[in-house]
């Protein structure tokens, strides 16, 4: 049925198309137009580009002006700011331990209480070993470590005595200081009644205690300081401090004594050259001179029955000893032979030397000897025979210092041959200055002590 409608509906358009070829073509015989006929092969003419443009210049030129292709840059995007912070360094935490050596502690339990690993307690106790003799360590002492967050020291600083510090650093190498403080020197002075005892009576007057021994020594042979004391007697002293600040470092030194006694009147006075050359006097004039074996040093044990210091028993200390620094130079206190050199047991390190037949002196404790130095040889009061050291039985650095006579001990201080053969060199102009000068400081002293109690 479709298919007989299509072809119904192409005969009837292609009629219409026939019915108007003949109308039109009935209107005219007459061929089509050649102008009309060449419509339909029209077309447009290309596009010329764009003649130049002719500028005119005043005077009758003209001037092309070449064309100029319109361009349009690239749009510009406005750059982001940008702030040059640089990261911070973090620095990671480092711990800080620190406490006081207690009694029978050594330097290798502290630090492994301290937490360091057994090879680095090994480099430690090997840097601070470089400047100080960890035999020398005693209660009290105060150690500080530094470590880093992996347990690794850094620093490590061992206080000892007298405010010496002696500190280690690691890192790509391990160096080791000792830094002493700085110390202010005063001079004091004070008053004492003895009533009891001399070392009482310093202590409540506020005086050095110690400096009872040092009379003890000094005036040894002319007082007997059990016997002679009755009570009511005056001491008067002077001395010096080393201070940080208000606190003192070190023992002082004693520089004037005087000490009025039954009418009579005895006075010690101490250079300030540090020679520790003492000069006693008796209701004003030279009594004795004595010259010690080291100069500057402190007297730290005196001569008698003592308490040993290593083997707490009661024993007989047949000399005096000098507490000083490991190295400081010993002098001959008077002129001789050497006779022996080399070791006696406790004693340890030893030089010997003969003062004619029958005295002879002892310096013993000693770290070396002057090389050359040999038996036989002849010195004089002053040359230098050894270093103060720690050999033998001996709980610190120190000079042991003896005299026998006809092999028997005595006490130095009291023994005549040495004490002249030291007051020679000492004239009494220079004794009578050192006197005079020692008057007046320690009168200056008093008059300021009471001027501020107003």
């Amino acid at each position: 049925m479709r298919l007989r409608y299509l072809a119904a509906g192409l005969a009837v358009a292609g009629g219409v198309s026939v019915t108007a070829a003949a109308l039109f073509g009935g209107f005219s015989k007459e061929p089509v137009p050649r102008a009309l006929s060449t419509v339909g092969l029209w077309a447009p003419a290309p596009i010329e580009p764009p003649l130049p443009s002719v500028a005119p210049i005043p005077g009758g030129f003209a001037v092309a002006q070449p064309a100029v292709a319109r361009t349009f840059p690239p749009p510009v995007l406005a750059a982001a700011a940008t702030v040059e912070t640089s990261v911070p360094s973090i620095e990671l935490p480092r711990r800080t331990w620190s406490r006081k050596i207690a009694s029978g502690e050594t330097l290798d339990v502290v630090l492994s209480q301290a937490g360091l690993a057994a090879a680095d307690r090994a480099e430690v106790a090997l840097a601070i070993g470089v400047e100080y003799d960890l035999r020398r360590l005693r209660p009290g002492h105060e150690l500080t470590v530094v470590t880093a967050p992996d347990g690794k020291p850094q620093r490590v600083a061992l206080l000892v005595d007298d405010g010496i510090r002696i500190e280690a650093t690691f890192g790509e190498r391990v160096a080791t200081q000792v830094l002493a403080p700085e110390t202010d020197i005063v001079t004091l002075a004070g008053e004492a009644r003895i009533e009891s005892s001399v070392s009482v009576a310093l202590s409540d007057a506020g005086m050095p205690a110690r400096f009872a021994v040092d009379l003890a020594e000094m005036l040894g042979e002319a007082v007997d300081f059990r016997r002679d004391l009755s009570g009511g007697e005056t001491l008067r002293l002077m001395w010096r401090e080393a201070r940080v600040g208000e606190e003192r470092i070190g023992q002082p030194e004693i520089t004037y004594a005087a000490l009025d006694l039954g009418g009579t009147a005895f006075e010690v006075v101490w250079p300030d050259d540090g020679s520790g050359r003492a000069t006693i006097f008796r209701d004003g004039k030279v009594e004795r001179v004595f010259a010690q074996p080291v100069e500057g040093a402190r007297l730290s044990s005196v001569y008698g029955r003592r308490t040993h210091p290593v083997y707490g028993d009661t024993r007989m200390h047949t000399g005096v000893d000098f507490a000083a620094a490991r190295g400081t130079p010993v002098y001959s206190t008077a002129a001789g032979r050497i006779r022996f050199i080399g070791r006696r047991g406790g004693y340890g390190r030893v030089v010997e030397i003969a003062h004619g037949s029958s005295t002879m002196t002892r310096y013993a404790h000693l770290s070396a000897v002057p090389d050359g130095l040999g038996i036989g040889d002849r010195v004089a009061a002053g040359d230098m025979i050894g270093r103060v050291g720690a050999t033998g039985t001996a709980t610190g650095p120190n000079l042991h210092y003896e005299v026998r006579v006809d092999g028997r001990p005595t006490d130095p201080l009291s023994d005549d041959r040495l004490a002249k053969a030291a007051e020679a060199a000492e004239t009494e102009s220079m004794s009578m200055e050192l006197l005079e000068k020692a008057r007046a400081q320690i009168a200056a002293l008093k008059a300021d002590i009471a001027l501020d109690r107003t």
